[in-house]
């Protein structure tokens, strides 16, 4: 398995290709060419972790090939940056990891997890400088969501009640200098939803491509409930870093770096595809890569913890403001 040391040197590549841009290889090095043939990107193979690839190309056994040989993820997406394929990279045979993941039946390690995202969730909360009654107030109350969430004997529709109602609170008041209605992620109403999206997208596909390294069976959560063709586990162990992607907007909103005429709208949803969502990405992207390590971390400490089913207290945290 890999170990800490090592994924430091690993890259998260973003490859956005345009019409006559074409994907080959030279001496391990995955190159990508415009239609002049000029290299617009190449990198090591042994570096490599996770591959997205945007836009229409041609798939080819040297690709899928070499994705194997050196162990790296490739997470194909559309013009719209909706992933429609993953190739992952794998770690196979992990019997006992996946016999304990089968027969735990417990919500302690979900709402362990889902307080951990409220903790972080406040932190950006209390980073906002000019605080308002109605801030404050949902400030102190993200404080007893965060404990209340952990006492003992909740059932899933508890957990998952206070995660809601803390999620609410917390969304009306991060954004709330720009006309924030609600989070709903499969109508994209705003430019914010839309973008929120394409940020979750990248952070869910990178964490179940360190999951997928230590053998999980990722459709097998501890929180989210097996549904078929959902990544519950990976649904499960993104929540803590969902306040990643929120401070990289609202940075952006606060820069003036978002311009909604980039985006189109069709049947009231928001759109955006091609050059326009390349800003847009590394935005998000680079954010999530300050945390690279540490989202590692985190899941290789999660494995250690779960395979071995240590107590609630061991089991990683990931906290923003550290």
């Amino acid at each position: 398995m890999m170990s800490t040391k090592d994924f430091e040197h690993k890259q998260i590549i973003f490859a956005m290709l345009n019409e006559g841009e074409k994907i080959s290889f030279k001496n391990d090095n995955i190159v990508i060419r415009r239609e002049d043939n000029s290299i617009k990107l190449q990198s090591t193979c042994y570096r490599l972790f996770v591959l997205f690839i945007a836009g229409h190309f041609s798939l080819t056994s040297g690709l899928m090939e070499r994705a194997r040989k050196f162990g790296f993820t490739i997470v194909f997406l559309n013009y719209y940056m909706r992933p429609y394929a993953i190739l992952p990279a794998k770690a196979e045979g992990n019997v006992i990891l996946r016999r304990t993941q089968y027969y735990y039946d417990d919500f302690d390690i979900g709402a362990y997890i889902i307080s951990n995202k409220i903790h972080n969730q406040n932190h950006l909360l209390k980073k906002i400088r000019n605080k308002s009654d109605d801030l404050k107030k949902t400030i102190s109350l993200m404080e007893v969501y965060e404990k209340s969430v952990l006492v003992p004997g909740l059932s899933l529709q508890e957990i998952m009640g206070t995660e809601g109602v803390a999620a609410r609170g917390y969304f009306e008041q991060l954004f709330r200098d720009y006309n924030w209605t609600a989070r709903r992620p499969r109508v994209k109403h705003d430019v914010i939803n839309c973008l929120m999206d394409i940020g979750y997208t990248i952070l869910f596909n990178l964490i179940n491509a360190m999951l997928e390294l230590f053998g999980f069976d990722t459709y097998v959560g501890v929180l989210h409930r097996e549904f078929f063709h959902r990544k519950s586990l990976a649904c499960d162990l993104v929540e803590p870093f969902r306040p990643i992607v929120d401070a990289s907007l609202i940075k952006a909103l606060n820069l003036g770096q978002i311009h909604e005429d980039d985006f189109y709208v069709d049947q009231g949803q928001y759109f955006i595809g091609g050059k326009n969502a390349v800003p847009y990405i590394k935005i998000m992207l680079d954010a999530l890569l300050d945390f690279k390590n540490e989202i590692f971390l985190y899941v290789q400490s999660y494995y250690r913890a779960f395979v071995r089913q240590k107590p609630i207290d061991q089991f990683p945290v990931f906290y923003m403001e550290v």
